[in-house]
């Protein structure tokens, strides 16, 4: 996540998370400063979340396409923790974006266990 280690969140409007620990980007699609994917080429692509806190405070985020919400990764309890994840194959044209939004009012934990991930890759090429 944006620090590395630690709570991100809540706030009291949605953000765009932007992951920092980058395993694999290739083509560049990715911008960690962002936390934005910008499709490269047409294809239908895969895409997943996991969100992971703790008890008191919901744990909710979604995948959006072009500003669009598509699906949500969400668990809420009031002690103990918290895991969710989601995920979803879209078809993309060159240049759409992707990128996941926490909710307002709810957080995430993270840390070197990496346990708040997201995902992306080309599953093929369309024309």
């Amino acid at each position: 996540m944006e620090s590395g280690s630690g709570y991100t969140g809540p706030f009291t409007t949605e953000i765009t998370l932007t992951y920092k620990n980058v395993f694999t980007n290739i083509g560049n699609g990715y911008n960690p400063i962002t936390g934005v994917f910008t499709a490269p080429l047409k294809g239908a692509y895969m895409f997943r979340i996991s969100v992971y806190s703790t008890g008191g405070t919901g744990a909710t985020a979604a995948i959006f396409k072009n500003g669009k919400k598509v699906v949500i990764g969400h668990d809420y309890q009031t002690q103990g923790e918290l895991n969710a994840s989601n995920g979803v194959v879209l078809i993309l044209e060159v240049g759409d974006v992707v990128y996941v939004r926490l909710w307002s009012g709810r957080r995430i934990y993270d840390d070197q266990n990496n346990h708040c991930t997201f995902s992306g890759f080309l599953l093929f090429p369309l024309r």
